[in-house]
Order: structure tokens, then sequence, then C-alpha cells
């Protein structure tokens, strides 16, 4: 899908095993960026290569176009393909400092982050050619300079991307969906990402990597949003902990994914650890 004038998105489904006999239906968004090189931001699930290659050559691009994949974090629905793009296509892997470990690792990964049929989502772990940090500044010519912002909250090194002639932003991960599965490392953290992008200002698309493409209004409104619902599930985890203070991590998820009207889903490992990250705030202001 063409967003604007050498940028387009691509809507890749992948699925998530939910236990021996359920799945989850999931969609990860990678995007190009094509100026005089091309710029790809996130590699998709493994096999996700196709999608993209098919797509560039629909647009009249070739796969060997990819000069640089700017991996936005290390988690698997992001880094999947990364491997099988680097062996085809010769690209620069770039990503944050705090990402490097766990993408040139991912049994790694896998050992500090369990993540059920990881190994059918990544193909394997690929070397960190360039780290990124904040203020870097990608040129890919043709008027496509790329600013790079450290947005952690989501994972520790998550990244967004601004081109600022364009007026994209490229969030990746660090702006929330209300009502969908609430996974990060640190609430806090997101809540101060969030507000970095909407203080930016001169945003007229924002592309992230759950949903569809926000224009005009929309951004600000996605944006602020995502900090209600932030605030929301910071709430939700100290009421039941107040109210339950005995309850292990997952009784403590099942009570607040019930006060948030979350989906049932939403109770599972990864996102009780989300929502540990708020107790542990709370034990750092308790005297």
């Amino acid at each position: 899908m063409k967003v604007a004038e050498g940028i387009h998105a691509l809507k890749i489904p992948f699925r998530i095993s939910a236990g021996p006999e359920h799945s989850l239906e999931r969609f990860v968004y990678c995007y190009l960026v094509c100026g005089d090189t091309v710029c790809l931001i996130d590699s998709g699930v493994a096999g996700s290569q196709k999608v993209i290659f098919d797509y560039l050559v629909s647009i009249g691009r070739k796969p060997e176009d990819i000069s640089i994949l700017v991996l936005t974090h290390s988690h698997p629905d992001h880094m999947g393909a990364a491997r099988a793009i680097r062996e085809a296509t010769g690209c620069t892997v770039a990503a944050h400092l705090s990402e490097k470990s766990w993408i040139e690792d991912i049994d790694l990964q896998f050992r500090e982050r369990p993540v059920s049929g990881l190994e059918t989502l990544v193909a394997g772990s690929v070397k960190v050619d360039r780290v990124l940090k904040d203020g870097d500044v990608l040129k890919l010519g043709a008027g496509f300079d790329m600013e790079v912002f450290h947005t952690p909250g989501h994972s520790r090194g998550s990244l967004s991307l601004f081109l600022r002639k364009q007026k994209v932003l490229f969030c990746a991960d660090a702006v929330l969906l209300p009502g969908q599965l609430p996974i990060y490392d640190d609430n806090e953290a997101c809540t101060r990402s969030v507000n970095k992008l909407k203080y930016m200002g001169d945003i007229e698309v924002l592309l992230s990597s759950w949903d569809d493409p926000k224009r005009g209004p929309e951004v600000l409104r996605a944006m602020d949003e995502s900090l209600t619902f932030l605030r929301g599930i910071q709430r939700a985890v100290f009421e039941v902990v107040n109210e339950y203070p005995a309850a292990d991590l997952m009784a403590m998820c099942e009570q607040v994914v019930r006060i948030m009207g979350l989906p049932p889903a939403a109770l599972n490992p990864l996102v009780a650890r989300s929502l540990a990250s708020s107790l542990e705030k709370k034990r750092v202001r308790e005297p």
C-alpha cells in the first residue's frame, strides 16, 4: 500500500501459538522508504521476505535495492525475516545497542523473554552492522532524511523514525492501541516516549506496527488515547495490588484484564510481565 510518495506499508499476517490447540491471528506492518536506495523498517516474521520482495518488484524496484534494514526492536514479529533479507540483499542491519544482543542471539532472547512458538516466528539470529542512537540521521537520498529517536518502554532499545520533510513518523510499537494486548517493558517509560513523540509537532502521518496509518487529527488522537490507556493500566494494577496484596502475578493479571475490559488473550505471561513493571515502580515509591 502506497502511503505517500516513496513510502509504502506492507501488512503481514501471522499466527502466534496460544497453547496446544489454540492460536492468535495477528499482523504486523513493515515499511519501505524508497529514496535513491531503499530502507526497510522491520522485517516481519520468518518468511516475510517473499511478501517484501514481491512488493518491491511490483513498484519497479529490486530486493537488492534495500541498502539498510532498520529493526525498531528485537521482538520476533519485527526481526523474524531479518536473516533471510540480509542474506539475499547484503543490506546493512541497524538497531539500538540495547536490542543488539537479542537480535544477534535469538536463543538468549528466548531464555530471557520466552515467547510461545518463537522458533517458527524467527528464521535465525543476524549480526547488527550499525548501532543507532537518538539523534542519528539516515540519508537515503531523493530528499529522504530519516531522524532516529530512542523511544524506550515497549522495549529498552525501541526506536521511532521521522521523515521531517515528509512529516511522516514511524513509531513501531511505541504508541499502544487501547483495548489490545498491553505488551511492554516499562509503563512509565512508554508514557514518556509517547509524550516525546506527541510534542515533536508537525506530524501529518503516523505509521505504527500494530495499527493502520493515521493522518491529520487522528495522529494526536491516537497518542492521547495511548496515554489514557497506559494510565488506566497503571491505576488498575495499583487497585488490584492494594485489594489483593497476596495475589500472584497471573491472578493480578486476570483482575487487570477484567477491570480494563481486555480480550481474553491478554491473560498470558507476556502481559503479566508487562504489568509487573508497574509493581516495580510502586515498590520504589513506597517508604
